[in-house]
């Protein structure tokens, strides 16, 4: 490193790039590296990203030529002065930087030195009519390492907030780093002064802060000592904010979550611009990076969700459900989803606002399959089987569903045409404590009672403790969804797309049933068919509902 030589006339050096003033901070966290050895580099793209408790910095590159080598990866710490790159720089010999004199700060990418700053000094209060009663202070933007206009991207509090010392006020965005400014003591909000996408300076004023209890404040009238508290405020360092208290469940909730939860989103200067480009909310992204990071990955796969989404064809938009801070009302603790709720919630929601479904209720009168289960589950047990109502649901369905094809099909994605299915995989919902699963049980048209009842419990087993592979739930044409003994009297299952079609089953219950002589209790099974109004019509549906209250009727019919 350090030698230096000609190319085609060209100046040529190999340079170390190092980490610049951080104000003070050690043991940053890279959170990404944006380049790799070999890339072509032009003077101020952006190197890696760094973030603290407090800020997310972008680190540029001092020179423009050849990335040799990046000597930090992901998850790394580093301080003021550690080398992290090397670079083949091209160009003229960049100007030298003076080492400034102790205790006054130098800008890494001109070299220059700010104006020498005096440190405010700190007179003792005098007893007397200077300090009376509490009353407001303005609370000040801190030292910003000589950057002005520099943009409030969000404002996390509002007149009437209580704060503790450290709590995020607002957030600013320069064009190389973002920062959160905290509360510098605990107190009452007054008054906000700052709107969204002003532009401000070191001292700016930002609110209006009544002491807690206790902190002494100058009287209004007292113009030298609240000049001197003023001052002592727009000094103060960024405080780290203190941890919140730990809920119930081990997850740690803010004070306000609803108000905090946009400021205190992982995401680096450039990633937010790229969100108010398109529009984008970010609170309505699941960071893909390190530590729930926001990347740009994340942003344009959300933009390209939105776009596949079909807009409404007239009439206004649906208009979101607005914010409730429920910690208002009383204690609450908040839990992550876990992935399988997520991937659900997104599915179901997708299903909601794509496919126009009709429910169809009925009852069956399961009274002789029961009577016949019942014969046979005291032999079965003996071979460690257990005979449930679902492989007798699985095979009626899967009887029904040869007969009438057109419910074993799904819309072409032209939406011109019907993909008719020659093999019947039906899916079986299993409620697991990550969330519901759907395992697929294959070619069950071909398969007996006994066989059915083996998979079904292997494959609930595998659900339950979450390994199941994933083409152990792919290729359903048709799911049942049974809620057993806690299934009440009905309910709508939401489809599942590409499925056309979906079967709920409820709790079985003893009804008197006229035979036309005198009512005989009878053990009837509450029915629900969710479908697909674009492919299938209610005399198609109705059809296949008669097909399975006939099959599990008459048990003969099962052992065909």
């Amino acid at each position: 490193m350090g030698a230096e030589c000609e190319r085609k006339g060209t100046h040529v050096s190999n340079k170390t790039i190092s980490i610049p003033d951080m104000g003070g901070a050690e043991n940053v966290e890279v959170v990404e590296v944006m380049v790799s050895a070999g890339d072509d580099i032009q003077l101020d793209d952006v190197l890696i990203v760094l973030e603290s408790d407090k800020a997310s910095m972008e680190i540029p590159s001092p020179h423009a030529g050849k990335l040799l080598s990046v000597d930090v990866k992901t998850g790394d710490t580093v301080s003021e002065g550690d080398v992290f790159a090397h670079i083949e720089a091209a160009g003229a010999e960049p100007a030298t930087v003076e080492e400034a004199p102790a205790g006054q700060s130098v800008d890494t990418t001109t070299g220059a030195s700010p104006e020498p700053v005096e440190a405010p000094v700190e007179a003792e209060p005098e007893a007397g009519p200077g300090l009376a009663a509490v009353s407001a202070v303005d609370v000040q933007v801190p030292e910003l390492g000589g950057a002005e206009d520099v943009e409030v991207i969000e404002l996390v509090v509002k007149a009437g907030d209580e704060l503790l010392a450290g709590d995020t006020m607002l957030v600013l965005e320069s064009d190389k780093a973002s920062m959160e400014v905290p509360a510098p003591r605990a107190g009452r909000v007054t008054e906000v002064y700052l709107q969204l996408g002003d532009k401000v300076g070191e001292g700016a004023n930002i609110l209006g802060l009544l002491p807690a209890d206790g902190e002494l404040a100058p009287t209004q009238g007292t113009d030298a000592a609240k000049r001197e508290v003023d001052a002592d405020v727009a000094v103060q360092p960024p405080a780290v904010a203190k941890p919140d208290a730990e809920k119930p469940g081990g997850v740690t909730v803010p004070e306000s979550a609803v108000q905090r939860s946009a400021a205190t989103l992982h995401a680096g200067p450039a990633v937010r611009k790229l969100a108010r480009e398109f529009g984008v909310d970010l609170t309505a992204i699941h960071g893909s990076g390190a530590h729930g990071r926001i990347l740009k990955d994340d942003i344009q796969a959300y933009v390209a969700g939105r776009l596949a989404v079909p807009e409404p064809t007239s009439g206004p938009g649906i208009e979101p459900i607005p914010e409730v801070d429920f910690s208002r009302f009383g204690e609450i603790r908040v839990e992550p989803m876990s992935k399988v709720q997520k991937i659900i919630a997104a599915n179901m929601h997708r299903s909601w606002l794509n496919v126009p479904r009709v429910s169809q209720f009925d009852e069956v009168d399961i009274t002789a399959l029961e009577k016949f289960r019942a014969g046979m589950k005291a032999g079965l047990a003996d071979q460690g089987v257990k005979l449930t109502p679902l492989p007798f649901l699985l095979r009626a369905c899967a009887t029904a569903l040869r007969k009438n094809p057109m419910l074993n099909a799904s819309l072409h994605s032209d939406g011109e045409h019907l993909v008719y299915k020659e093999y019947v995989h039906i899916g079986l919902a299993v409620d697991t404590p990550a969330g519901l699963m759907v395992p697929v049980i294959r070619h069950v048209d071909r398969k007996s009672l006994l066989e059915l009842a083996t998979e079904t419990a292997e494959l609930a087993a595998l659900a339950k403790a979450r390994k199941l592979k994933p083409e152990q739930m792919q290729g359903a044409c048709f799911t049942i969804s049974s809620l057993g003994n806690i299934g009440g009297t009905g309910f709508t299952p939401i489809i599942n797309p590409p499925e056309l079609a979906i079967l709920g089953v409820s709790r079985l219950a003893v009804k008197p049933i006229w035979n036309g002589k005198k009512f005989k209790p009878r053990k009837m099974l509450p029915l629900t068919l969710a479908y697909d109004h674009r492919a299938i019509n209610g005399a198609i549906a109705g059809r296949f509902m008669q097909d399975i209250a006939a099959i599990l009727a008459d048990v003969r019919r099962l052992l065909l």
